[in-house]
């Protein structure tokens, strides 16, 4: 009797890997995701030169500064219901379109309206914070799960990136042109986030799923995309508990449209069913508000006190930066075992920074912990950025990114407002150990976690290595 030759098809669905950065679509919206990083970046600089050229005061700078941190902050729980609600391409048009318009206002109102200038910023804060959980979203519609760690850390080093070069590009245009227009540079550097990204949904088209599917129904797919190989009965088994999970939380029709508030406790609800993402944003709350919130304040202060020179500061914030990069170098490549517990690892790395701000060690010792500062912080974001897209429910994704962006910024100004009256009234090493001690011990606690280890409720089946 005649065998039936074994299938080879599953071989022909794996082909080689090309890298991420040959992709096209993903290279356009890493263009429109750096240019809002440039232009979320900019801004406060160029502010900063117009008061140095007297076009604006210090107050209206705090004024304008402020407004801008509230807009974010109330846009960004709206953009991530927003891009959960319609199509994620569509809110990041609009919302970076409302930043582009901004900075004409800006440059109108410089030194004739601080009024328009604070209503400027507070649009441009609103655009910046409806784009981010948007980016983070179409991302995980744009790039298969087996690569998305590659396309964060091409994200995060593009930004870090430009954080490092941008200083010295602005101060050479600064030397060649008037703030109004390098307000206005950044009115372009926003119409480029605007119009560069092209319109997702490519993963879904390949996996033939749609936009209420949980991650665990494409587990079949998505594991032959990996390099493992899964019988149809075996996927079939695996997402047939799913299915009725995703027929029961699909995407509701216009007609019974939860809303705002209940869409938005929905993605709270979400963010609840994951250990790992609760324990990972109050290790977040324990390193911005306290540790970074520390080390800026202090890190000035004992630059000029203790070493009397500002080449400390300078060279250690310079030394976190090329940290970053390096650290996004890294983990493009690496597959951690334990993906948590080495995330956690790094986030807590961060406490070397305000550890030796306590003692009178070398300069260079200083610039050194920075430097692992930075390489931990972005051993962290990385992996905590491709879990979330791994694991949300992706038509829940926007909101609990939204609730990850809510944290990380609304908290890091009640630090700083926090910091400064504690090292006066307890003096600098005492607050700076406190931190220091918060940041290591913080994340180990997070650590412990059940799901923490591996960020996901059972160990993830993609490669060890690229």
């Amino acid at each position: 009797m005649a065998t039936t030759p074994a299938p080879t098809a599953s071989k022909s669905l794996a082909p080689p890997r090309r890298s991420i950065l040959r992709d096209p679509a993903f290279l356009r919206l890493w263009a429109g995701t750096t240019a809002s990083g440039l232009g979320t970046w900019a801004l406060p600089f160029v502010l900063g030169l117009a008061v140095l050229h007297r076009d604006l005061g210090a107050a209206g700078l705090g004024l304008v500064l402020a407004a801008r941190t509230a807009g974010f902050l109330a846009a960004v729980t709206v953009g991530g219901v927003l891009a959960d609600r319609h199509s994620r391409r569509a809110v990041v048009l609009w919302s970076t379109l409302a930043a582009a318009a901004a900075a004409p206002l800006l440059a109108a109102g410089l030194g004739r309206s601080l009024v328009l200038m604070t209503f400027a910023a507070a649009l441009a804060g609103a655009g910046q914070g409806a784009c981010r959980p948007a980016f983070q979203a179409l991302t995980a519609e744009t790039v298969e799960p087996g690569r998305r760690q590659q396309a964060n850390a091409a994200m995060t080093m593009a930004v870090r990136g430009s954080t490092l070069a941008g200083p010295t590009l602005t101060a050479l245009l600064a030397a060649f042109l008037d703030v109004r227009t390098l307000l206005l540079g950044i009115g372009v550097l926003w119409l480029v986030a605007a119009l560069a990204p092209s319109k997702g949904g490519a993963v879904a088209a390949r996996t033939e799923t749609g936009p209420g599917t949980k991650p665990g129904a494409q587990r079949g797919s998505t594991d032959k995309a990996r390099g493992t190989e899964v019988t149809s009965a075996e996927a079939t088994t695996a997402a047939a508990p799913e299915a009725t999970e995703t027929t029961a939380e699909s995407v509701p029709g216009p007609s019974s449209r939860a809303g705002f508030r209940a869409e938005f406790l929905e993605g709270i609800r979400e963010a609840r069913r994951h250990p790992w993402f609760l324990a990972g944003l109050a290790a977040l709350v324990a390193v911005i508000a306290l540790g970074y919130s520390a080390t800026s304040v202090a890190l000035p202060l004992i630059s000029r006190d203790r070493y009397g020179t500002e080449w400390v500061l300078a060279a250690a914030m310079t030394a976190y930066t090329v940290g970053a990069l390096a650290g996004a170098l890294v983990i493009a490549r690496l597959r951690p075992r334990s993906q948590g517990w080495a995330a956690f690892a790094g986030l807590g790395a961060y406490g070397v920074a305000p550890l030796s701000l306590m003692l009178p060690v070398h300069p260079v010792v200083v610039v050194a912990a920075y430097a692992v500062a930075g390489v931990g912080i972005e051993l962290f974001n990385v992996p905590w950025f491709t879990a979330t897209q791994r694991e949300v429910a992706p038509d829940k994704l926007a909101r609990v990114s939204s609730l990850d962006f809510l944290v990380s910024y609304g908290l890091a100004p009640v630090g700083l407002a926090l910091i400064a009256p504690a090292i006066d009234r307890f003096g600098v090493t005492p607050v700076l150990a406190v931190c220091a001690a918060a940041c290591f011990l913080v994340p180990a606690a997070a650590a412990l976690v059940p799901t923490a280890r591996h960020f996901a409720r059972t160990a993830p089946t993609e490669a060890r290595t690229d």
